[in-house]
């Protein structure tokens, strides 16, 4: 009866309303490059101060899933993230829109989008402590082996392309390390910029590899517009009741990684994507079509990104511990309406967590609305004049590498980025390597380096190693770093025993 009540309270006019506001708010910013959940939160605490908190909640709730969602749009269709999280979505979403499958495309993400944000809610709903209190078990070695877990995913992008695949991945450590050490506080590799000070910032990175080099490439093969065929679009976002069943298994598991790993204070989509995307690639029967415009892959990565929302509010309302930069913002939401986050906000604010729970359920229904029957219209971006997407979408790319962090050096960097990434794409390296190395090299230097500092001898880390979770995830390691290979090693032991019979 309390949940019908607290449903209740959710479904009143105001609150709908702020809603569908937030929902609309979030998925234009997200769709926009350099705009995401950060910024629209950020924007609208200020307008919140003054609602009743439960209606700023929600509205925050909103903002924060439907601008998680707004990146996929223009990263499947056009190539050009929204948020640097959406890039995975590029992956396998683009080369369907390109092969005529866009409106496909945008059912896939948002199906995917939709139940894995629902997976995450309820399990903030349901799970929020005893999740919680598993989360505080991981210290600076299972860190450090769960971000591996998304580095070894490098390896299955590189199978076919394994030396391209890794020199593209030793670029991506490489840039990871530019910057201040967070240790001893010394610059390095910075050839003395001091915009490199902080490092290498990863949307101007992002945008110029994925969006500039795609849109020099558009000028360079001269294309009228983003696909050829007339029949490019054809076709309908609403998926059919087997296309739904061919992706059920992999959105569901993904959407379970996803949320155990958004739960993980300091982790981070990059890892949730790289675990889900390594296992979904190793088991389906033609791994070399990810990447390439596989279903499969573009659920898998839009499952996992999604499931991130929910998980990463766990830790937040339980321990006051920020999943995430978004997380920290919301944590400014609840303080600004006197809520402090811990075990008591369940007892003496449940008025208002409960529903502000269920209204992130409810936040992903508007997802499923816009993703489904706005497709239509998102869809006729790609049959836009090349002559006219082509400045529009290069300024935007420029404009949001500025807006980033308000530094005119980042216009620079965005374009260097984009003829890299044009170089990279002719010469057959792939740049997916490059952003997972990039994205959790900086995060696997920092939790070994905390980990060493902390175990100081052999006997601490052997100590430290022997616990179940490490030597769990240590084994995850191997299986995920073998598993590529599994079918070579079995065929090369089966000609040794042919050869010895």
């Amino acid at each position: 009866m309390e949940i019908l009540e607290y449903l209740l309270m959710v479904l009143t006019p105001t609150n709908l309303m702020w809603l569908t506001i937030g929902s609309l708010v979030g998925a234009f910013l997200g769709a926009l490059p350099g705009m995401n959940a950060d910024t629209g939160i950020a924007m609208f605490l200020p307008l919140t101060f003054n609602m009743d908190p439960l209606t700023g909640l929600l509205t925050l709730c909103a903002i924060y899933t439907s601008a998680s969602y707004g990146g996929n749009i223009t990263g499947v269709l056009l190539n050009t993230p929204g948020t640097p999280e959406a890039m995975y979505m590029a992956w396998d979403g683009y080369p369907m829109t390109v092969r005529g499958e866009g409106a496909k495309a945008i059912g896939v993400t948002t199906i995917a989008a939709f139940f894995a944000g629902v997976v995450g809610a309820l399990a903030l709903l349901f799970l929020s402590p005893f999740i919680a209190r598993f989360a505080l078990k991981f210290g600076p070695m299972e860190m450090f082996l769960t971000t591996m877990l998304g580095l070894t995913i490098v390896i299955g992008l590189s199978k076919g392309s394994m030396l391209k695949g890794c020199l593209s991945a030793c670029l991506g450590l490489l840039c990871a390390m530019i910057g201040t050490d967070d240790f001893i506080g010394v610059s390095r590799f910075d050839f003395g910029l001091k915009e490199l000070y902080d490092g290498l910032p990863l949307l101007p990175t992002v945008l110029g590899l994925f969006a500039v080099s795609q849109l020099l490439i558009m000028v360079a093969e001269k294309k009228g517009t983003v696909v050829c065929k007339n029949n490019a679009m054809a076709g309908s976002p609403f998926l059919s009741l087997v296309e739904m069943g061919k992706l059920a298994w992999v959105t569901v598991r993904s959407s379970i990684i996803g949320t155990i790993v958004g739960i993980i204070p300091a982790a981070s989509t990059s890892v949730a994507v790289g675990i889900s995307y390594g296992i979904s690639k190793r088991e389906d029967k033609d791994p070399d079509s990810f990447g390439n415009g596989n279903p499969k892959g573009l659920a898998t990565a839009s499952a996992a990104h999604s499931a991130i929302t929910g998980g990463s509010l766990v830790p937040l309302l339980t321990l006051a511990i920020p999943g995430n930069a978004t997380a920290a913002l919301f944590l400014g939401g609840l303080t600004i309406h006197g809520l402090a986050p811990g075990t008591k906000l369940f007892t003496t604010d449940g008025h208002i967590v409960y529903p502000m729970m269920i209204g992130l359920v409810l936040a992903q229904f508007f997802i499923l609305f816009i993703g489904l029957f706005g497709a239509k219209y998102f869809c006729k971006v790609t049959k836009v004049p090349t002559n006219v997407l082509i400045p529009i979408v290069g300024c935007l790319s420029v404009l949001g590498a500025y807006v980033f962090r308000y530094q005119s050096f980042d216009m620079i960097l965005v374009l260097v980025c984009g003829l890299i990434g044009y170089y990279m794409i002719c010469t057959g390296i792939p740049p997916a390597p490059f952003v997972l190395a990039f994205v959790l090299g900086a995060r696997a230097e920092t939790s070994w380096r905390r980990m060493a500092t902390l175990t100081g001898g052999s006997e601490s880390f052997l100590h430290m190693m022997l616990k179940p979770v490490p030597l769990i995830l240590l084994a995850l390691n191997l299986l995920f770093l073998i598993s590529p290979f599994w079918k070579d090693i079995k065929g090369l032991f089966g000609k040794r025993a042919q050869e010895v019979q």
